[in-house]
């Protein structure tokens, strides 16, 4: 093997070690942050916190593409396959994009189309009663400036719409 693919192997598996175990860079009891998540924790019922986060995405003028049922189709396709885990209650994830934010975003670079459309995920384990989980993908920071500022935009426009929702 040539020298430079193990150099380039190594990188990778170091990155993959880096982004794949949870490196908390803060946490609360409901909060916890990652290089590449935050997640939130609110106690309530499931319909009451999901209405809740689509009218938080919506209220700002907001149109969701798609709520993909995740847990639905774990149960679903679950039993094709022998499955027999539960692990969701509820799980959905809110796919939309902000035309002005994503046009920002891609104006500094337009690379940023790869993180378009935004997705918010709420969920509730099958163990949990009245736990549920919010979170999103952060965005990949770089050494573009500008870029870097329109995807803060993003991470802070998600920030909102789930502060309005576990306050």
């Amino acid at each position: 093997m040539s020298r430079i693919f193990l150099i380039h192997l190594s990188f990778i598996s170091i990155f993959t070690f880096v982004n794949c175990n949870v490196i908390q860079a803060g946490e609360s009891d409901n909060v916890i942050e990652t290089e590449t998540f935050v997640e939130y924790k609110v106690e309530g019922e499931y319909a009451n916190v999901r209405d809740d986060l689509e009218l938080a995405i919506t209220g700002g003028g907001i149109k969701i593409n798609t709520i993909a049922h995740t847990g639905d189709m774990l149960i679903r396709t679950g039993k094709d396959i022998g499955a027999k885990k539960i692990i969701y209650k509820h799980a959905e994830a809110f796919e939309f994009c902000s035309a002005t934010i994503s046009r920002a975003t891609m104006e500094a670079d337009p690379r940023n189309f790869m993180f378009c459309p935004y997705i918010i995920y709420v969920y509730q384990l099958s163990q949990d009663k009245n736990t549920i989980y919010i979170m999103y993908r952060r965005p990949s920071y770089g050494t573009n400036k500008k870029s870097n500022k329109a995807l803060r935009a993003v991470e802070t426009m998600l920030k909102n719409m789930i502060s309005e929702v576990v306050q």
